[in-house]
């Protein structure tokens, strides 16, 4: 397999403004997405900002502590005969309530851009740059930007270091000769401006009072901006080759042409939560990215659909390679990443915990387990918190909350509280990592995040003593959100997913060589049977009218068989439920993981026809743009879930699962029309 070619041929490039696909250079921890100009200079051209995020850059609007989570109501719900709290509403309580959601929030570093000057001396405009020619080569990570304003053409280079939070720019133009490009970075004030749910609501270009930007240091080609917000601090270093530094605005600094008549120009923006001391060339972050992505790419699993016969097959290809790109960009850091990863916010900028494993489940499966291995570590340090919120509602063990800041704590939601499905991602998670790397080591890493998770498990159910089984809840929100929290018990997904994370803590605890836990196994052997009625599963044993009145959003009873190995689901009515699915659920209202769920249940189901049209369903939420984004919606152009997803089913469908058939590319087609070539996947739960 030429694994190069395979990838280069999915470059994405663009000849005019694309409003929704910007590209990105990044590392995992760091990522900088530009316009058509290399560098961010026209951002009102696109729906969605243009950011410049990391995973160490938050902030606390007025502080750190002003207000915690004994600031915020409670409501109380029955739960098998005593009350448990969750903080689903405001209340009396409303400005401690949004605070706490928005805060801490994600920060946009700051914009760079260029600044061009026409003939007349105006500055120019979007439409002033032309023609366009850019492409993203993934091989090196490297953006290449082509253009011209008023016929002087202009060059542009960007990359990201590997190993800093630091973009390199090259500049090749007659304008600087001409003294008409410059470069500026801009700091936008650092709150959050509108407590919508997920809307794209920074940056804020006004309440200059709000922040300061300092000069440090500067002389010669070299300077170093201090931000201050409130208690929080950052800075970045700029050194560039040739041109002045001098300050056009309370948080802007422009770096003007050089006298000489000099027709290139390079520069370097270091971004750093304490001290930017490194100042980095352009040739040695160029060196380091091509070495980074192409070790990335001749390190993990390759796939080629180049001899498919299928019409469809050459844009699932691009989707896969493309999503491989940005998963390791977007959601291969030491944090478990935002929906939109590092390019603008959603939900404040704070981590979806229950979309953890569609972030990251694919990594071990792509022989990049070492990636998701760095967000792991995170569990281990936000144990605290896990075990302080199943204590405080009165469970053992910890329990992991859903949408979290960078130090795990849980924030008020109408919805999040009330999730359970996230309980056992970090178990799934450490056993995928330890079938890629089965050693002691391994288990003993992730023996606590493992052994705690199973004790709230077991802790969590209760016993029905009329039918001899443990339930799930009320109270519980299911991962099909439109259910209520104190009406919900027993979703099918949820039920299977107990089950099989108390399996994983039985089989470490008998790795490790310890007795597992009595209750475990108790639990593990007596959950209640998945609902069904008239020959289909239901979303929850509470809701008759699943394909009638529920038929939107999630369609996640799916996930019982498929994602999971489903040993409590009968085959037929998981199939006569797919099949329904596919018939009355309200597609627009889905989400970008719910198509590869699907698929991985219709392969699970020995139906590779129907695996490959879950997969490529003509669905807006489904699309994959320029930049390999998962669209969503207006102001949610970027869906990551979506993408880990889609490399997670692939894979099953290609190496196939534990327990499977031994046919080769078991969830492709069999009739000649999926010739699917591959190295290094390794084979789904």
């Amino acid at each position: 397999m030429d694994r190069r070619q395979i990838v280069q041929r999915h470059n994405p490039e663009l000849n005019k403004w694309d409003p929704l696909s910007p590209f990105s250079v990044g590392n995992g921890e760091f990522a900088f997405s530009a316009d058509i100009t290399g560098l961010q200079s026209f951002p009102d051209q696109y729906e969605v900002p243009l950011g410049t995020q990391s995973n160490w850059g938050w902030h606390y609007t007025g502080g750190r502590n002003r207000f915690t989570d004994q600031d915020v109501e409670y409501q109380m719900f029955e739960t098998h005969g005593r009350l448990v709290g969750y903080p689903m509403k405001p209340g009396s309580t409303a400005e401690a309530y949004h605070w706490l959601r928005m805060n801490p929030h994600r920060l946009q570093l700051g914009r760079v851009s260029f600044r061009f000057l026409l003939e007349s001396g105006e500055v120019a405009e979007a439409a002033d740059v032309t023609p366009i020619s850019q492409q993203l080569d993934l091989w090196s990570g490297v953006l290449t930007s082509s253009y011209a304003i008023q016929g002087v053409s202009v060059h542009v280079t960007t990359a990201c270091h590997p190993s800093n939070d630091a973009i390199a720019v090259r500049v090749e133009s007659g304008l600087i000769a001409q003294g008409r490009l410059q470069v500026f970075m801009r700091f936008p004030a650092p709150d959050m401006t509108n407590t919508g749910w997920a809307k794209a609501v920074f940056p804020d270009w006004e309440n200059d009072d709000r922040h300061r930007t300092e000069l440090r240091e500067g002389s010669g080609n070299e300077a170093l901006l201090e931000r201050t917000m409130d208690e929080d601090k950052y800075e970045v270093r700029w050194a560039w080759s040739a041109g002045s530094l001098t300050r056009t605005g309370a948080h802007e600094f422009t770096l003007l042409p050089p006298s000489e008549q000099v027709e290139l120009i390079e520069f370097s923006a270091t971004f750093a939560p304490e001290s930017a001391q490194i100042a980095l060339s352009f040739e040695e972050t160029m060196a380091a990215s091509k070495l980074h992505w192409e070790t990335f790419w001749l390190g993990g699993a390759a796939i080629d659909f180049s001899g498919s016969s299928d019409p469809r097959a050459y844009e699932l290809e691009r989707r896969v390679v493309l999503s491989q790109f940005l998963c390791a960009m977007h959601s291969g850091g030491s944090l478990p990443p935002q929906e939109t990863g590092l390019m603008y916010n959603s939900w404040f900028g704070k981590s979806h915990l229950e979309m953890h494993w569609w972030h990251g489940a694919h990594f071990p499966l792509w022989g990049r387990e070492n990636i998701l291995l760095k967000s792991m570590d995170w569990y281990s340090r936000i144990l605290p918190v896990a075990r302080e919120l199943a204590h405080s509602q009165g469970y053992e063990g910890a329990r992991w909350p859903k949408m979290v800041d960078f130090e795990g704590k849980p924030c008020p939601s109408p919805v999040a509280p009330g999730l359970i499905w996230q309980q056992p991602h970090p178990m799934t998670l450490a056993e995928l990592c330890y079938k890629a790397q089965p050693t002691r080591e391994l288990l003993e890493r992730f023996r606590d995040i493992v052994y705690e998770s199973a004790d709230f498990m077991v802790s969590y159910v209760h016993w029905d003593e009329a039918k001899q089984v443990f339930d799930l809840g009320p109270p519980l929100i299911p991962a099909q959100e439109c259910h209520s929290l104190a009406g919900s018990k027993n979703p099918p997904y949820e039920l299977e997913y107990w089950k099989y994370g108390l399996e994983i803590a039985i089989r470490w605890a008998e790795l490790l060589q310890e007795t597992p836990h009595a209750k475990w196994v108790q639990v593990a052997g007596m959950m209640a049977t998945p609902p069904q009625a008239e020959g289909v599963y239901l979303a929850h044993e509470l809701c008759p009218d699943t394909f009638t009145a529920k038929n939107h959003d999630h369609p996640s009873m799916l996930g019982a068989l498929g994602v999971l190995p489903g040993t409590m689901i009968d085959r037929k009515v998981m199939l006569n439920t797919l099949l329904k699915v596919k018939e009355v659920w309200k597609w627009g209202s889905a989400w970008g993981w719910d198509f590869p769920m699907c698929a991985m249940t219709a392969a699970r189901l020995g139906e590779p026809d129907l695996a490959v049209d879950f997969l490529l369903m003509d669905a807006a939420k489904n699309t994959y743009l320029t930049n390999g984004h998962n669209y969503q919606r207006p102001g949610l152009s970027a869906y990551l879930p979506g993408n880990g997803g889609l490399l997670t089913a692939v894979a099953m469908m290609a190496a196939g699962w534990e327990g499977g058939s031994n046919l080769n590319n078991p969830g492709f087609p069999q009739d000649g029309s999926w010739n699917v070539k591959w190295d290094g996947l390794k084979p789904w739960l």
